[in-house]
């Protein structure tokens, strides 16, 4: 046990070296650029756009460095800003939709599947949940209470109250996500290591075949539910030269993965934000869930259509 513990330990300390060197230097930027003419005049030039969205125009902040970097980077640039907690929520849920795009997209189009395909799906996903969520909720509208972290109440004079600020600001972030990501690693090694998550994969084969997909292809979505999308198709990779999973239930996982993913670390590490991770949780299960169903019952659809022309075609040619 004590193995499994130092084994999580130093998995959590790494991912939170990782983290850090993320979200400190971003943190530290963005409160800079803040009391610098470059920021206000950009986020002045695509506020119109963002209004679609139910979201102010230094939201596009958080949505960039969420995109293009990681989840952390995103929420770096959130703590660094005054949203309300309608916002927050807002994109917190497109961010879950499309984090770290180029990275996370190239892993999972080695499966074979499109990456504009992929990164289009979750950029859909992402706009399309938060014009909904926008027209639906008329809440939310208090500001924003990031854990530890308050806004200054005060106006920073000087650029030695500017940096200091961000200091207390990124290390503090740094410091939350660490209390989330180390027992999360630990309690992830000991899944892995006493065999729980194959357990899980063989008790998700229902959940599957409703989705579906064959019974094969379980282990998959397991692994990238719980580990995340790179993890997931890594174990695609690999499923679809050992366990023979089809070209369909390949693309079908894929679409449920890129829908929803790392769905505990990536709800947990929230919680910082003062949002509600339930809902967001529920989202983009029912999301994926109702997604990948949907492509599967066309997709059965058009092979019964193929096969039954087919099976014409043939018996007009015995005749």
């Amino acid at each position: 046990m004590a193995g499994i513990f130092n084994r999580g330990l130093q998995q959590g300390l790494r991912v939170t070296w990782t983290l850090g060197k993320v979200i400190f230097p971003v943190t530290l930027i963005v409160t800079i650029l803040q009391h610098t003419p470059i920021l206000p005049w950009i986020i002045d030039q695509i506020s119109p756009i963002m209004g679609l969205l139910g979201l102010s125009g230094e939201a596009a902040v958080p949505l960039v460095l969420g995109n293009s970097l990681n989840l952390y980077a995103g929420i770096a640039a959130i703590v660094s800003f005054d949203f309300t907690i309608k916002e927050v929520f807002i994109l917190a849920v497109m961010l879950s939709f499309s984090h770290n795009l180029f990275i996370e997209s190239t892993v999972a189009a080695k499966v074979g599947v499109s990456w504009w395909l992929i990164s289009g799906i979750r950029v859909s996903l992402a706009l399309i949940s938060a014009v909904t969520i926008n027209l639906l909720w008329n809440g939310g509208a208090e500001q924003a209470q990031y854990g530890l972290i308050s806004a200054p109440g005060v106006e920073l004079n000087g650029w030695n109250e500017i940096l200091l600020q961000g200091f207390q600001t990124a290390v503090v972030a740094v410091v939350q996500l660490a209390l989330i990501v180390i027992p999360l690693m630990v309690f992830m090694q000991y899944l892995r290591e006493k065999g729980w998550l194959t357990i899980f994969s063989t008790k998700f084969a229902p959940f599957t075949r409703m989705l579906g997909m064959e019974k094969n292809t379980s282990m998959t979505l397991v692994a990238g539910l719980t580990i995340g999308l790179a993890y997931g198709a890594g174990l695609m990779i690999q499923a679809v030269e050992e366990d023979g999973v089809s070209r369909r239930d390949m693309y079908l996982a894929l679409i449920f993965l890129v829908s929803c993913h790392a769905v505990v670390e990536d709800t947990l590490i929230f919680i910082p934000l003062g949002i509600p991770v339930l809902p967001l949780l529920l989202i983009r299960l029912v999301t994926a869930i109702l997604l990948t169903a949907s492509v599967a019952f066309v997709w059965r659809r058009i092979d019964n259509r193929k096969r039954k022309d087919t099976s014409h075609e043939h018996s007009y040619n015995t005749l």
